[in-house]
């Protein structure tokens, strides 16, 4: 008797999902593949130039999330597993979950728009937010209370820097068009004006404060950079850069480490205990485009700077003459826009930064959408973006975004 013959292993069909064909899709059939998180087979590859976006999003690769969280901080403790792979499994969990994002709350507060957002150091559901016309909003979402309203001056008021006193939670600091870089608190008033030029044609774009150095730090429109301790005493007044000083930063883990960013096409690196003039910088990263910020990463390790084009950079502290590492995505810059940033997750190896799609950017596609785009840090590529209908203006100010007609979303990314 013939042996019989042994059926085949049958093998799993490999689905593939295409999207539709993007002749003539509107936006509305395009929004909800915006809220879908959409995961590429194996043998797909992905352009590393950020412009993908729609027929894009389906290429978005995510890597699949841990098995289980406890297991892999128990085989960390175990020593089976190194703290960089830990690290990486807690960020795909984390970026897992961006598909369930939604629009929390909305304030539409203010007549112009906002320019300036941040969050409470200590207290993670107070926002507070400054608007073109110099109002400010400080928000908690937690509960149902009215929010405070601080009331500007109107034209020529914009607050352009905004962070709360980490030594005193009611309080927070100011720079503005107004001429002022001030400490106010909860009740709007003026506690100390750390700077002030005096007229009209010269005004503060940027600040940022030290506690453990006791400084703060604030940048002007004609490339001056004043430096001063926390009584209100002038240490420096510098210029440092031959025009406007867009963004100034110290590095969270060494606060006499300081960048500044400029629309003179440069982000200069500053040493604060050898500061003697003008050309006493450590190291001039030279740009394409003028620069709209220039953020160190919470680590202290790299910096992550933004121009008024197309273009995000990922600088090594360690190794500031070697070529940065390059983003193309569009968030070109124009008068009545907010300044889009990029900004670090402050936990995991994450950048976002709102899109402002650009019909002359190389991989536009037609309805393209104004996402907030994230990116993996290390190797840029684009991993995930968020987008809502109920809100579809550009997103331009932090993790917590705001609009440019006013209006504010939250909360933040969690962290």
């Amino acid at each position: 008797m013939a042996p019989r013959k042994r059926p085949e292993t049958q093998k799993t069909p490999e689905v593939v999902l295409r999207p539709k064909s993007k002749r003539n899709r509107s936006p509305r059939e395009l929004e909800p593949e915006a809220k879908k998180l959409c995961l590429k087979g194996p043998g797909s590859s992905r352009r590393s130039d950020s412009g993908c976006l729609w027929a894009g999003l389906a290429s978005l690769r995510v890597p699949a999330p841990c098995s289980s969280i406890i297991r892999a901080l128990h085989h960390y403790k175990l020593g089976r597993t190194s703290w960089p792979s830990l690290q990486q499994g807690l960020q795909q969990s984390f970026l897992h979950t961006l598909a369930s994002y939604r629009i929390f709350q909305k304030a539409a507060p203010f007549d112009r728009r906002a320019t300036s957002l941040a969050w409470h150091p200590t207290h993670p559901r107070i926002l507070a937010v400054g608007s073109k016309g110099g109002d400010i909003l400080l928000w908690n979402f937690g509960i149902k209370d009215k929010p405070t309203f601080i009331k500007g001056i109107g034209a020529g008021g914009s607050i352009t820097g905004l962070k709360f006193n980490p030594l005193n939670a009611n309080q927070f600091f100011t720079s503005s068009m107004e001429g002022t870089t001030r400490l106010q608190d909860f009740k709007g008033n003026t506690l100390r004006v750390f700077a002030s030029s005096g007229t009209c044609n010269i005004w503060f774009c940027s600040l940022d404060v030290s506690v453990r150095s006791r400084v703060v730090v604030t940048g002007d429109n004609v490339g001056h950079v004043i430096l001063l301790n926390l009584d209100g005493k002038e240490l420096w007044n510098l210029r440092m850069h031959k025009k406007k000083v867009t963004h100034v930063a110290l590095n969270p883990c060494c606060d006499w480490f300081l960048a500044t960013a400029s629309v003179d096409q440069t982000v200069k690196i500053w040493d604060l205990r050898q500061v003697r003039g003008k050309s006493s910088f450590l190291y001039s990263l030279p740009h394409r485009h003028p620069v709209n910020a220039a953020l160190f990463s919470p680590d202290g390790a790299r910096l992550l700077t933004t121009d008024q084009k197309s273009e995000i950079r990922v600088y090594s502290a360690s190794q500031w003459d070697c070529p940065p590492s390059l983003i193309s995505h569009p968030h070109r810059h124009f008068q009545h826009l907010t300044p889009i940033k990029a900004t670090w997750h402050p936990r995991y190896n994450l950048i976002v930064v709102g899109r402002y799609p650009d019909p002359n950017f190389k991989s536009c596609t037609p309805h393209e959408l104004r996402t907030i785009d994230v990116f993996d840090g290390s190797s840029g590529k684009m991993m995930y973006q968020l987008y809502d209908p109920e809100s579809s203006g550009i997103m331009s100010v932090r993790l917590g975004p705001l609009n440019n007609s006013g209006r504010k979303q939250g909360p933040n990314l969690p962290y």
